[in-house]
């Protein structure tokens, strides 16, 4: 099986990337729902997070309390460094466990990991090839602004909170500009599928 990283930054449009890969065919892992799946009530990871943050972090039904946890992390760069520590090798392992499960059924198949941390988290090196997503800084600001309700400098904050679009391209095998809305970028992720299929297919020869 063929392991495939997709990363981007925020408001890129990642998503509907991840949307077109998984129609053609691909077999795709969203780590936001992995990162959930791993703070379960009773959890191992939740008890090290309540540990490390507090009881406030939970809510009253025993469940993890993202959007405080979130506002806690997101303008600490010491915290939430440290939350990532912590959820990252759990989120890592049920990621590899999964990848196992596709590769028993599917070993001809591409599973696509679909992360925004990848890159920053070291997580990238797992894979065979890295798609990076990216966009004009224009685009993005007004699709953030747009897609979360913000105001032009909370969303300029929310960015400039991440690795920035020009270095996360580097690290890439395979770049998708989202620039010019869904058919471009459809167009795109079709000619990376292409790409991916003839490199494993060659592989697989050899």
């Amino acid at each position: 099986m063929l392991r495939v990283g997709l990363t981007g930054s925020i408001g890129v449009g990642k998503s509907f990337v991840a949307g077109v890969l998984a129609e053609l065919g691909c077999h795709v892992l969203d780590a936001d729902l992995t990162a959930r799946e791993v703070v379960e009530p009773n959890s191992v990871a939740l008890e090290r997070v309540v540990a490390e943050f507090g009881p406030e972090v939970l809510q009253s039904d025993g469940t993890l309390d993202r959007t405080r946890l979130g506002a806690m992390v997101f303008g600490d760069a010491q915290r939430r460094s440290m939350l990532n520590s912590i959820l990252h090798p759990y989120i890592i392992a049920r990621q590899d466990e999964l990848l196992r499960e596709w590769e028993a059924v599917d070993p001809d198949g591409i599973a696509v990991v679909d992360a925004a941390l990848m890159i920053e988290s070291g997580g990238y090196k797992r894979f065979d090839k890295l798609i990076v997503v990216h966009c004009r800084p224009e685009v993005q600001l007004q699709r953030l602004m747009l897609r979360n309700s913000l105001s032009r400098e909370e969303a300029e904050r929310r960015i400039s909170a991440q690795m920035g679009q020009q270095e996360k391209k580097q690290f890439a095998d395979y770049l998708i500009d989202t620039s010019e809305g869904f058919d471009d970028t459809r167009r795109q992720t079709e000619k990376v599928y292409a790409a991916l299929t003839a490199d494993f297919g060659s592989r697989t020869t050899q």
